[in-house]
């Protein structure tokens, strides 16, 4: 073998070992996007809306042909859809890990005639007669240092009543209604599908889109209600917030309740600009 051609086999040998090499770090970087994909889906929880109480008659659909009766005591996965009758209402609460496929879940806590309870379990709804929501996204994150809760919720039709538990900074809680959204925190609420909500205590921002086409934010404090209709914030008239706690203890759990004072939450939070939408009726 000549000089001149072992110097080209130390080329090609070279070419092959860099070739090797890139081929092991590409494996390496793909295993690791994989590993890393894997931990962040197995972190970020799926959650379900768990009935605690039931009034008339409701029903819910995962896929938006067939419908079922919603039960006292089930879990309804995210994605689905859930409609009350007349007369008729649904208690839910919020974003616990999902532990499978639909299923009656125990009741945790004993309540008098009347309360769901759900006060003592996290974040609770009421979906009042003649409404639509549609659970669009329900995922609890451990970070190691704190819990980000993403909940997403599209009120169709009719007209929600909420208590929120304190959330982390990095948690979201937003209602679509059809021209626009809510961002909850820590508030407890009325909203209509008209957009407009009413604040008994914390604060709401609302950003929904105007008559002009225009998307406007508003925040809403405490004794306060919005409608976009007019774009105008108005005290709740006469409000009380013992009267209109009512409701929220019958939820079950001692609602968020304002000082006799306090100083206005102008704090502006990110709220995602997706319009809600869609319609029926229970039949």
């Amino acid at each position: 073998m000549t000089i001149k051609q072992s110097c080209t086999n130390c080329e090609i040998m070279k070419i092959k070992l860099s070739c090797i090499n890139k081929a092991v770090a590409c494996s390496v970087a793909m295993l690791t996007m994989a590993w890393a994909t894997d931990l962040i889906a197995q972190t970020a929880k799926q959650g379900t809306a768990k009935v605690t109480a039931v009034k008339g008659a409701a029903r819910y659909t995962t896929d938006n042909k067939t419908w079922q009766p919603v039960k006292e005591g089930m879990a309804i996965k995210s994605g689905s859809v859930i409609q009350t009758a007349k007369d008729s209402y649904v208690d839910i609460v919020l974003g616990e890990a999902d532990s499978g496929a639909l299923q009656p879940i125990a009741r945790r806590v004993t309540h008098a005639p009347g309360a769901s309870g759900a006060g003592e379990q996290g974040n609770v709804v009421r979906i009042t007669p003649n409404s639509i929501l549609a659970i669009d996204k329900l995922t609890t994150e451990e970070t190691g240092t704190d819990v980000v809760n993403e909940i997403q919720l599209d009120l169709r039709a009719g007209r929600i009543m909420g208590n929120v538990k304190k959330l982390s900074a990095a948690s979201r809680y937003e209602v679509k209604f059809p021209t626009g959204v809510a961002g909850i925190r820590g508030t407890t609420y009325i909203i209509d599908a008209s957009g407009l909500v009413r604040v008994i205590a914390g604060s709401v921002v609302i950003s929904y889109l105007n008559k002009d086409g225009v998307v406007v934010t508003q925040v809403v404090a405490a004794g306060q209600q919005f409608d976009p209709a007019t774009g105008v914030v108005t005290p709740i008239p006469d409000f009380n917030p013992k009267e209109m706690a009512k409701p929220f203890q019958e939820i079950g759990g001692n609602p968020n309740m304002p000082p006799t004072s306090y100083a206005v939450d102008n704090t502006i939070y990110y709220v995602s600009p997706t319009i809600g939408g869609g319609g029926g009726g229970v039949q």
